[in-house]
């Protein structure tokens, strides 16, 4: 089933419990959104801080600081939409969820398909976020698309992986600013342990290897996607 939103949304998906953030991710990204995910609220306050969002999927029950409390926090100072999932469906609960400045309320378990039309219908009564970097972007001959994340090389798109384009995404948003490799790793949604966190780090040096090569005239020699000692990556435009 194909992404019922036109434009490539991007979606951050917050629950404590690992199983279920992977598999969201995975059914989402298979119909066409950007996805990134966070453990629990402060995972994703700090990935808030960062990145803009087209729509937060916020798990009710977390351990700390709940969806109801984060809702109204994020409500004082944004308007991203925000869809609710709880294993409660009692009235009162989708009243206090609607009540903290939620969008929207599902409860679990619930249909693959009917999330989908909710997102889409959420989606389509506001507006497409305004406070990301430029839309376009030009790297060398290549022209970047950051509403659609999509690279062009005259009429003919080239193709990037899942995480390739995550990546672009990301260093897009806030290009000729550099972005660490720790928020790399939680941007593509993983949360490594100490003993994996080398491993991780090695791993996104990797991805940025391989998108290199697909923007760069050089990749031995890098000018638009540069390494900045001893804080991380950076994306330098024309």
């Amino acid at each position: 089933m194909s992404n019922p939103d036109p434009i490539s949304a991007h979606i951050l998906v917050v629950d404590d419990d690992e199983r279920i953030r992977s598999l969201l991710r995975r059914f989402l990204m298979r119909n066409d959104f950007l996805v990134t995910t966070a453990r629990d609220a402060a995972h994703a306050r700090r990935l808030l801080s960062g990145l803009d969002f087209d729509l937060i999927v916020l798990d009710v029950m977390m351990p700390g600081e709940d969806g109801f409390s984060l809702t109204r926090d994020l409500r004082k100072r944004a308007q991203t939409p925000i869809l609710l999932l709880t294993a409660k469906g009692e009235i009162e609960d989708r009243i206090s969820g609607l009540e903290s400045g939620a969008d929207d309320y599902l409860a679990k378990p619930f249909e693959p398909r009917e999330l989908l039309l909710r997102i889409a219908a959420i989606l389509r009564r506001v507006p497409a976020s305004e406070n990301r970097g430029p839309k376009f972007l030009s790297i060398g001959p290549l022209r970047y698309d950051a509403d659609k994340g999509e690279l062009w090389q005259g009429d003919a798109p080239l193709r990037l992986t899942g995480t390739e384009q995550a990546l672009l995404r990301r260093l897009a948003d806030t290009p000729r600013q550099p972005v660490s490799r720790a928020e790399l790793i939680e941007d593509m949604g993983r949360s490594p342990s100490e003993d994996a966190g080398e491993n991780s780090e090695r791993a996104i040096d990797v991805q940025i290897t391989r998108l290199r090569r697909k923007i760069e005239p050089d990749p031995r020699e890098p000018r638009y996607l540069q390494t900045v000692r001893g804080m991380g990556y950076m994306l330098v435009p024309d």
